[in-house]
This record gives C-alpha cells, structure tokens and sequence, in this order.
C-alpha cells in the first residue's frame, strides 16, 4: 500500500475537520434534498408493481407463478446493481456512478411501458431495478460524507423516511392515473423525473472525502473550499467556526479489513444474525408489500378499490417510521428491531385472514394498517442497527454484504408468494410471511447485541 507523506496526511485530515465544523445550511440541505428526490422516485418506480401487478397478470394472462417472477424481476437488477456499485464509485467516484444510475433508472421505467410481452417487461425490470440498486449505496455514501456528524444519522434516517412516501405517493399516482392512461402510461410517466433529477443532480459535487482517499488533494481541498463558500454564503458572510482537528484510530486504519474479518474476532455471530435478519425481514416485506394490490383483486375486490385500500394501508408507515425512529434512542436497537419484527409476524397473519375471509373492510384497512407501521418501521431499525454492529475498518463490507443479502431475500419473496398461492391461498400466503419475521426476531434475541448509547469503538469486540 502506497504511504501517504506527513503533508498529505495534514492536508487529508484537513479537508475532514474543515467538513465536521460546518453550520448545516440551505446548502447541504439542498444536496441531500436532489439525493431524496431520487429516493422518493425510485421508491414510487418499485412501490408501483404493487399497484399495476395485478392489471399486468390480467392483459397478459399470467399465472401465479410467473406473475411472481415479473415481481421478482426488479429486485434481482437491484441485487446486480447493488453488488457493482461501490466497487465503480470507489473507482471513479461517487457523482459519476450517482449520474449513470439515473440513466438506467429512466431507460428501464420508459422501455417498461413499451413492452409487447411480459419477458421483454421482465427483462425492462432487471434494467430498471439495475439503476435503483446502484443508486442506494452511492445516495447513502454521499450523505454520510457530505454532511457533518452531528446531523448525519437523522439525516440518514430522514433519507430513509422517503420510501414509504415514495410507496404512497405510488398508490395516489395509479388510483388517479391507471383508469385514465393505464399501467403502460404509468411507467413512461415515471421516466419523466429521471430526467430532471438527472440534470440537478449535475450540481452535487464529488465528494471531497472520495477525492482524498483517490490521492487528489489538491482536487479535494478545492472543492471543501467550495463547500465553505457556499456555506458561508448561506450564513450571510459570517466567519465559519475555527476547525477541530481530527483525530483517526492508527490501530483502525492499519487493521486488516475485507470479507474475512466478517467472521473473525467474534464477528461472526454477528454476521450470520444481519444475514439472517435482512434475508428473512426482506423475504417476507417485499413477498407480502408487491402483491398485496394483486392479492386484493383476487379476493374479489375492483381494481380501484384495491389500489384505493392498499393506499390506505400504507398511509400508517409513516407514523411507523416516525416511532421506531424514536424507539431506537429510547428503548434500544435490538428490542426496538425485536418488536417491529414480531409485530409483523401478527399483523400479516391476521391481515391475511381477513383479506381471505372477505372481512368488513373496516377490519381489512385497520389489520393492514397495523401491519404497514410495523412493515415500515422496520426499515428505520435495520438501517441503523447494522452499520453499528461492525467496526469502521468493515462497516461498508458488513452492511454491504448485509444489504446483497437482503436483495437475495426481496428477489425469491415474490417469487414464492406465487408459488405458495395456489396451494395454500391468500390466508397461507401471509401465514408463511409472518413466519419468516418470526425466524428473523429470534435471530435477534439469539445473537443480537445491544448498541444504544455506545460509542462505535465501545461497540467493537
């Protein structure tokens, strides 16, 4: 490994307190606002199947099966997308990847629309996902690496609050929209944002912490001197506060680091549970969320009626997201995680029955409405337990590698609603996906360690 002179450490250790020191401005809030507008339209681009599916199964006829595979087909470009991600963007950095993803996001959503069978709209769908799974990581490392400590963690929660408004926002836009222009028109509606964001997002800069770490200093420190003006500009010309040093772990930084050390030094119990936990959490999430429009149909509901309950339904993980949010710093990651799972667990169980058992529908909104607070919830408790679990040396392989896990999970979900249909029924369905949030709590009680109110460094073994 090429050693780094004293004045580049100076300079490299400068650009990172010159960054921690910052006021947050209208500046920085506008950069993560281009980065959450991608979030919300990535979001509605998934969220949509849920809405459109069934419509699909019916223009082209598909069984259950393969309508479970055209589910699929998103989360499987989003597991390729996700895998190759970090890998560009720690090559050539993180605005160039962030732009590219963009492209391939509004290809796929236009080429969608156009598809004259349903192999070609599968093959759309791994395109589309493919843009989205790049996305996610790059959106998040941009986030963490532009804005300052002290806001970064509710920032990155606030990023993460946008997917069940983008999953709403989804809902409205097919209720409206699907009578008028249909399912096709939806997708090439949807590609229409790419273009927009893809034009602002030319405003974001390269992150000065990638440029650092690549060796371009003098890249680097021109763009913190940027940032500063920017942001000293926001403050009306007030002088920025002096920087703090700081200060890096030696131990940290010459550690070893790579996929072994996820099971090594006691780390390894700690991986098989976030493993198991975003296998099974996503399994039954993305299993159970992308048919539930579908679902509803064959129950024998209308179309708009469908889409109309499952908005209702949804309205309730904003509220979930909120109070697991708060649950985390109150109560605890691992119970926090616990409970959100388990509530699931029941809540889909007893949704299930009353969507197979023709209930009121006063009963069918209240029981999904409850299982969405817990369904949303839950992403708020993986997204910030997991990072916590692994030291900085391995923190982005561990969440990494977590995350392409999960994809795995969201990939085989709605494939395997499709086939458990037909055999089990819609009260089976939701009768396998509560079970796997129970697989995956008792992962967490098992191996699950507590992190609340502990430093990152107290937290490692």
């Amino acid at each position: 490994m090429e050693m780094l002179s004293s004045d580049a450490i100076a300079i490299r250790h400068g650009v990172a307190a010159r960054l921690e020191r910052l006021p947050l401005t209208r500046y920085q809030r506008s950069i993560f606002a281009v980065i959450a507008t991608a979030w919300l339209f990535d979001s509605m681009d998934l969220g949509i199947m849920t809405f459109v599916l069934g419509s699909i199964k019916a223009e082209f006829q598909l069984s259950a099966t393969q309508a479970g595979l055209l589910a699929s087909a998103s989360f499987l470009g989003m597991l390729l997308g996700a895998a190759i991600a970090g890998l560009l963007a720690d090559r050539f950095g993180r605005k160039p990847v962030f732009q590219v993803s963009m492209v391939f996001w509004g290809v796929g959503s236009l080429l969608c629309g156009f598809a004259h069978d349903v192999t070609w709209l599968m093959a759309f769908r791994v395109l589309l996902g493919f843009g989205m799974g790049m996305e996610f990581p790059i959106g998040q490392s941009i986030v963490s690496e532009m804005l300052p400590a002290r806001n970064r963690g509710r920032y990155v929660a606030l990023l993460e609050g946008f997917w069940p408004i983008g999953f709403i926002a989804a809902g409205i836009a097919t209720y409206f929209l699907l009578p008028v222009i249909g399912w096709r028109g939806i997708f090439i509606a949807l590609a229409v944002p790419s273009v927009f964001v893809f034009a602002v997002r030319r405003c974001v800069p390269e992150s000065p912490r990638w440029l650092e770490c690549t060796g371009r200093l003098v890249d680097a420190d021109a763009v913190v001197a940027k940032i500063e003006s920017k942001v000293k500009g926001a403050l009306g010309g007030v002088e920025l506060p002096p920087v703090t040093p700081v200060t890096h772990s030696v131990a940290d930084v010459n550690a070893p680091a790579g996929f072994r050390q996820l099971w090594t030094g006691g780390y390894g119990r700690r991986t098989i549970m976030t493993w198991t936990l975003w296998f099974f959490a996503l399994l039954g999430f993305y299993g159970l969320t992308t048919w539930l429009g579908a679902l509803l149909q064959g129950a024998g509901y209308a179309v708009t009626k469908s889409v109309f309950y499952t908005v209702i339904i949804s309205l309730a993980g904003i509220p979930g997201f909120v109070v697991f949010a708060w649950l985390l710093d109150a109560w605890g990651r691992k119970w926090s995680c616990v409970l959100t799972l388990v509530g699931s667990a029941v809540c889909a169980y007893l949704y299930g029955h009353a969507a197979a058992s023709h209930a009121p529908a006063a009963q069918l909104i209240a029981t999904g409405m409850c299982m969405q607070f817990f369904f949303f919830g839950m992403w708020s408790v993986l997204y910030a337990y997991t990072p916590e679990l692994y030291p900085t040396r391995t923190r982005a392989t561990g969440t990494g590698f977590a995350s392409a896990i999960g994809r795995l999970g969201s990939l085989l979900g709605p494939t395997a609603v499709g086939m458990v249909l037909p055999m089990m029924g819609q009260s089976g369905v939701f009768t396998v996906g509560a079970a796997s949030f129970l697989i995956a709590a008792l992962a967490v009680i098992l191996l699950g360690v507590e992190t609340r109110g502990r430093a990152l460094e107290e937290v490692s073994v």
